[in-house]
C-alpha cells in the first residue's frame, strides 16, 4: 500500500489540487456576490444565488480544463517563481472571460461588480494556495535549522539570487543563508531574496565571526581568476567551507544552482587565468595523422592521448611499460571515442628491438615522448636507473625515428633541467642535447617541451598533500622557503600540443608557468580548503631538502636567450652548439657505463652537463679549495 502511494505520488497532489481548486473556485464567486452586498446574505437576491448555483458545475469543470490547458498542474510549486504566477494571472483573466459568456449564454444574471471581483479573489486563492507550502518550506529552513550550515554568499548578483532561493526551498540542502558580501557599496544594507547584503570583501572575516557562518559560497561565475583568488584569500582566514560556481558558460547556459556548486581546489589559489590555444591549429596538425604517444598511461602522457584523440587522428599508438595504467587508458579512451584507432602496446623505450619492430609496423607520423622516470628522491638512491631509462630510452626512440621516417619529434622536458642538482634533471638536460644533436643531422624535426610541475600527477605534492590531511597529519614540507611552478595537467598537454605546431626543429620551448608558489604556503592552503587550521588541527612538519632538490626551480639556462611565439605562453629557447659527434658518443658510453651499474655515474653525468651540480661534486670542490 505504502509502495503503491510513494509510486503515485505525483498523480495523488494533482487530484488533490484539482480539488481544492474546485472549492475555491466556487467560495470566491459566492464571495465575489457576498461582498456586493456588504456581506450581508440576507440581502442578496434570490434569482442571484439561483444563478451561481446553477452555473457551479460548469464553473468548476470549465475553469479546472483551463487551469489545466494553462499547466498549472504541471509545475513543481515548491520552485514557483514570476513565470508561475504569470500563468495564474493569464489563467484566472480567461477563466473570467469565459465564465461572463457561460453566464450570459445560460441566460443567468448576476451584478456585474461580481465579475471583476470573482476574477480577483480567484487569482489571490491561486497565487496563495501555491505559494503557502513553498512560504511554509523557506520559513522551516530559515527559523528552525539550528544544526544546519549557516551560509555566506560572495556576489549578491543573479547567480546569488537563484542559489539563494534553491537553497531556501530545496529539501536536499541542509543549509541556511544567513547573509550576503558584494563590493558594490550601493547594495551593502539591501537584501536579496531576504538576505541581508552585509558588507563588501573586507567585512567578510568579521561577519563570518558574527553570524557564525559554517560555509561560504562564491557565486561570481563572471569574475576573473585573479579576483577570486583574492576572495579566497580572504575566505581561507575563516576556517569556513568554500564553494565556488564555475565559469561564466554556467551563466549562458542558464545551468546557475546548487548542483553546480564545488569545493574549492587549490588551482583556485593559483590566480591564472586559464591556458588558451589554437583548437584549429592543433586540430589540422593532428587529424588524420598517425600519433604516437610514449609513456601514455602516466599522468602527462595519458592527458596527451585524452586531448589527441579529441583531434582525430588516424591512429592512436599507445606505449607504455605499465600494465595497469595503459589498460586504464585504453578503456577510458575506447568508451569516449568509440571510433578512434587505438593501438595500446606494452613495451620499454630502453628496448631497441622492440621499438624498431613498432615504428616499422606503424609508422608514426608524430611521436610525443614522456615515457620516463621523474622521480627526483627515488632517482637519487637510484642513478643508473635514471640513465638508463631517459638518457638510453631517448637515445634508442630518437634513432627509431630518425631510421623509420618521424615528421616530428616533440621530448617532454622539465625546468630541472635547468642547471640541475639532482640526477633526474641532469638526464632530462642529456635528453634535451639529443634532441638537438639529432634535429641537426636528421630529417625529422626533434624538438622539445620544458615545463614545470603539474598540479595532481603522479608523485607530485598534491596527492601527498591531500592523503597526509585525511589521515590527520602531519603534512610534510622539506623547506618553509622552497618554491615550485604549478599548472594543470591538462594546461601543459594543451600547450605541448600547441608547442608541437610552432615546431621548426631544434627547439626547446618554455612553457609559461606563471607566478612561482610556496610549498609552504600551498600546504597551508590545502589544510585550510579542507576545513581544518594549520598547526592547530593539523600540523606542518619540515624535513629538510631530500637529496638533489633546490630551494626555487628554473625555466631557463642563461645561455639560451628568449623568443616569443604567437602564443603568449610559450617561449622558445636558442639552441646550444654542440660537437654532436663527440656528444653522442659519450652518451653512448654513459649509457653502456650505466648498463654495467657505474658507481661513479653522476661524475660521469657531470662530464656531459657541466652545469650539474650534486652532492658529491660540491663537497670535492670544496675539499680542492681547502688545499689550495
Amino acid at each position: 500500500m505504502l509502495k503503491t502511494l510513494r509510486e503515485n505520488k505525483l498523480l495523488l497532489r494533482r487530484i488533490f489540487l484539482i480539488i481544492l481548486d474546485g472549492l475555491i473556485i466556487n467560495v470566491c464567486a459566492f464571495l465575489a456576490i457576498l461582498i456586493r452586498f456588504d456581506f450581508s446574505f440576507s440581502s442578496i437576491p434570490t434569482h442571484y444565488l439561483d444563478a451561481l448555483l446553477t452555473y457551479v458545475p460548469w464553473n468548476t469543470v470549465i475553469t479546472i480544463f483551463i487551469f489545466f490547458c494553462c499547466r498549472l498542474y504541471h509545475s513543481l510549486w515548491k520552485y514557483a517563481s514570476i513565470d508561475e504566477v504569470t500563468n495564474i494571472l493569464i489563467a484566472c483573466i480567461i477563466a473570467a472571460f469565459v465564465q461572463y459568456i457561460g453566464l450570459h449564454i445560460l441566460h443567468l444574471h448576476v451584478p456585474r461588480s461580481y465579475y471583476p471581483l470573482s476574477m480577483v479573489f480567484l487569482m489571490g486563492g491561486m497565487i496563495g494556495t501555491r505559494f503557502v507550502y513553498r512560504f511554509m518550506r523557506i520559513l522551516s529552513n530559515r527559523y528552525h535549522g539550528a544544526k544546519k550550515s549557516r551560509i555566506m554568499i560572495i556576489g549578491a548578483g543573479e547567480s546569488a539570487n537563484v542559489i539563494i532561493r534553491e537553497i531556501a526551498t530545496s529539501a536536499f540542502v541542509d543549509g541556511t543563508v544567513i547573509c550576503a558580501i558584494d563590493d558594490n557599496r550601493s547594495k551593502v544594507g539591501r537584501y536579496i531574496q531576504g538576505v541581508k547584503i552585509v558588507g563588501t570583501r573586507k567585512k567578510i572575516v568579521e561577519a563570518a565571526k558574527k553570524y557564525d557562518i559554517t560555509d561560504i559560497i562564491i557565486a561570481m561565475p563572471t569574475a576573473p581568476r585573479k579576483e577570486i583568488r583574492a576572495l579566497l584569500e580572504i575566505c581561507k582566514e575563516t576556517n569556513c567551507v568554500l564553494k565556488i560556481l564555475p565559469g561564466l558558460y554556467q551563466l549562458i547556459n542558464e545551468e546557475v544552482s546548487v548542483s553546480r556548486l564545488r569545493t574549492v581546489e587549490i588551482e583556485d589559489l593559483l590566480g591564472r587565468e586559464p591556458v588558451h590555444i589554437d583548437a584549429r591549429e592543433v586540430s589540422d596538425f593532428l587529424r588524420g595523422k598517425v600519433v604516437m604517444v610514449t609513456g601514455g598511461g602516466g599522468s602527462i602522457g595519458s592527458e596527451l592521448c585524452r586531448q589527441i584523440a579529441s583531434f582525430h587522428p588516424a591512429k592512436l599508438i599507445i606505449i607504455d611499460i605499465y600494465e595497469n595504467n595503459a589498460y586504464f587508458v585504453q578503456q577510458e579512451l575506447k568508451n569516449k571515442y568509440p571510433q578512434l584507432d587505438l593501438v595500446v602496446l606494452i613495451a620499454s623505450v630502453r628496448n631497441t628491438n622492440r621499438m624498431k619492430q613498432i615504428f616499422d609496423t606503424y609508422r608514426p607520423e608524430f611521436v610525443y615522448h614522456a615515457a620516463a622516470h621523474k622521480h627526483v628522491p627515488l632517482m637519487e638512491e637510484s642513478p643508473n636507473e635514471a640513465i638508463k631509462n631517459n638518457v638510453g630510452g631517448t637515445l634508442k626512440i630518437v634513432k627509431a625515428a630518425d631510421q623509420f621516417g618521424v615528421k616530428r619529434f616533440i621530448f617532454i622536458s622539465t625546468d630541472k633541467a635547468v642547471n640541475p642538482t639532482n640526477i633526474m634533471g641532469a638526464s632530462k638536460r642529456i635528453c634535451e642535447m639529443i634532441i638537438q644533436a639529432y634535429n641537426r643531422r636528421s630529417k625529422t624535426e626533434f624538438v622539445a617541451v620544458r615545463f614545470g610541475n603539474v598540479l595532481g600527477s603522479n608523485g607530485s605534492v598534491i596527492p601527498l598533500f591531500k592523503q597526509q590531511i585525511m589521515n590527520g597529519g602531519p603534512v610534510t614540507v622539506t623547506h618553509p622557503d622552497i618554491i615550485r611552478f604549478f599548472m594543470t595537467i591538462p594546461e601543459a598537454v594543451s600547450l605541448v600540443l600547441q608547442a608541437g605546431v610552432y615546431a621548426r626543429g631544434g627547439e626547446i620551448f618554455v612553457l609559461d608557468m606563471g607566478e612561482p608558489v610556496k610549498i609552504d604556503e600551498l600546504a597551508r592552503n590545502l589544510i585550510r580548503l579542507s576545513g581544518f587550521i594549520p598547526d592547530k588541527d593539523i600540523r606542518i612538519v619540515y624535513t629538510g631538502l631530500r637529496p638533489g632538490e633546490k630551494l626555487y626551480e628554473e625555466l631557463l639556462m642563461k645561455e639560451e636567450g628568449l623568443k616569443e611565439t604567437s602564443n603568449n605562453r610559450i617561449f622558445v629557447g636558442e639552441p646550444i652548439a654542440l660537437d654532436d659527434e663527440q656528444f653522442l658518443e659519450a652518451v653512448e658510453h654513459l649509457d653502456g657505463i650505466a648498463k654495467q651499474e657505474c658507481l661513479d655515474i653522476r661524475g660521469e653525468v657531470k662530464k656531459l652537463v657541466p652545469t650539474y651540480e650534486y652532492q658529491g661534486a660540491v663537497d670535492e670542490l670544496k675539499r680542492n679549495k681547502v688545499v689550495s
